[in-house]
């Protein structure tokens, strides 16, 4: 299994202030699967937690633990985010949201871990697919 991890969940897992922490650390000890995501969503997560060099830290040992699995962006994919985030202006959809519709359309994954229900909802990638959200 795969699932794409957008920056509120990845966020919440690391800072226990937030408030859906708790869940989305019972989501993690119960998922067998690789997690994927992009640059532009860890650069998200790293800002969010700009008030911690250690919440920083614990963010990257994400990536350099391999617990989520960088998937890099090709010209390819560059340049369907730029037709999505032109497609999706009236939401709007961000650069990093972009980035994780490539991936779904690229590798053909619909499960997106996220707390932002209202853009993922609307979202579409590979002839109309629908993503199924988690936690």
């Amino acid at each position: 299994m795969q699932v794409i991890m957008d920056t509120g969940p990845w966020v919440a897992l690391i800072d226990r202030s937030e408030t859906r922490h708790d869940e989305c650390v019972m989501w993690l000890k119960r998922y067998r699967g690789d997690m994927l995501s992009t640059e532009a969503v860890l650069t998200e997560v790293l800002y969010l937690l700009d008030f911690s060099v250690f919440a920083q830290s614990a963010a990257l040992d994400f990536v350099l633990t391999g617990m989520v699995t960088l998937v890099p962006s090709s010209i390819e994919s560059l340049a369907l985010a730029k037709r999505l985030m032109t497609k999706y202006h009236d939401l709007p959809m961000d650069f990093a949201d972009a980035t994780l519709v490539t991936i779904a359309h690229d590798l053909d994954v619909h499960d997106i871990v996220t707390f932002d229900t209202g853009h993922f909802s609307i979202y579409r990638f590979k002839r109309k697919k629908a993503f199924h959200i988690l936690p």
